[in-house]
């Protein structure tokens, strides 16, 4: 299931290039699936990547319900997305022709429709290891399983038993998580000091795939799993392990690739052993490392800096209207603040990866 995926444009000009660059970076337009697959829903677990909100009424640290969080988000409200827009939940949903906005499990406001057509429980700062997400007092992915228990009997009391077994079937499962994991809980803070990088590693793919062999239990087949993106070369990692010159953190990439190719081995025998089951690893490293390191060739300027105050440290409290400016030009960046993307980046590599991972599902 290893992707590495590369990008090429083909232009009859330099024009024609840059112009079919702007178009993609800019739209996306819903993929044609085919007629034997229909998602009725998507539903997320994870991290800050794909968090719609739930954060917002956790006392914890890492939180987004501000300004300028949510600058190009619809009517320029923060939301508790960890971005200036949209998030990767928000933009596949789309492409599947399932909604526009994946709305967090907790928002007090949700709907029945929301919940049938899929929600978020991810939270900000989670991650594989238990330990992790304690650090810094928000939802671990046990208490996200929790939630969804709630909501799929939510779902069961609404449209039925064997309806509710179709949605989980059928729905698309996000599982994006890891990163907190390796470049906080790992090396920041170092809170795992009897691990090395390949024992830790090991524990974060068995606690993946826990995870992955649970959701099979409830009923789900299709789960999408993430891998962990370049950390390394992420702008606040380069900041704290990059050196004076804030060169990409190579050993924060190693880990990255190391537990990669492990949770990447691990769906494969889950593929095998487990009937009816289709999960499929999601390579985003490669694609956003190329991002990173030729930035200009998809669109912007710059890959070192977020757009938030310096651009080197600011994330969650510290990206916020009081000490921290955005940077005049938000389009030429692939980081929003220290730590995400900006929706821009997010389009980009949805464009490079939706068809690659969709066409497995079928």
């Amino acid at each position: 299931m290893k992707d590495n995926t590369s990008w090429s444009c083909s232009c009859f000009s330099v024009k024609l290039c840059l112009l079919s660059l702007l178009f993609l970076t800019e739209t996306l337009v819903a993929i044609k699936l085919p007629p034997n697959l229909k998602f009725p829903a998507l539903i997320a677990f994870g991290d800050s990547i794909v968090d719609t909100g739930n954060n917002n009424n956790v006392k914890t640290v890492v939180k987004s319900d501000f300004q300028p969080y949510g600058i190009n988000f619809q009517g320029g409200v923060p939301t508790g997305r960890f971005c200036d827009g949209r998030v990767p939940t928000d933009l596949i949903a789309e492409e599947l022709g399932i909604k526009s906005v994946v709305p967090a499990y907790l928002d007090p406001s949700l709907k029945t429709e929301d919940i049938l057509t899929g929600v978020s429980f991810a939270s900000g700062g989670s991650g594989y290891d238990p330990l992790t997400p304690k650090l810094v007092a928000v939802i671990s992915l046990e208490e996200q399983l929790k939630y969804f228990e709630e909501y799929i009997e939510k779902v069961k009391n609404i449209v039925g038993e064997e309806r509710k077994g179709f949605i989980l079937a059928n729905s698309l499962f996000l599982l994006v998580a890891g990163s907190d994991d390796i470049a906080n809980t790992y090396y920041v803070l170092r809170a795992r000091p009897n691990y090395d990088a390949d024992s830790y590693t090991t524990l974060m793919a068995n606690s993946a795939t826990d995870f992955v062999n649970k959701l099979y239990g409830y009923g789900v087949r299709r789960i999408a799993v993430f891998g962990a993106p370049p950390l390394g070369c992420v702008p606040s990692q380069r900041t704290l392990g990059g050196g004076l010159l804030r060169e990409c953190a190579e050993n924060y990439n190693e880990a990255a690739k190391l537990f990669n190719s492990k949770i990447s081995a691990k769906l494969d025998l889950l593929h095998k052993t487990l009937p009816g089951i289709k999960p499929v690893y999601i390579n985003i490293y490669d694609p956003l490392l190329n991002i990173i390191q030729s930035p200009a060739k998809y669109g912007f300027e710059v890959s070192n800096k977020g757009c938030c105050g310096t651009g080197l440290v600011e994330v969650a409290v510290l990206c916020n209207k009081i000490t921290s400016s955005v940077c005049s030009d938000l389009s030429s960046h692939v980081f929003w603040d220290s730590y995400h993307p900006t929706e821009k980046t997010y389009k980009v590599l949805i464009s490079l990866l939706i068809s690659k991972f969709i066409d497995q599902f079928v």
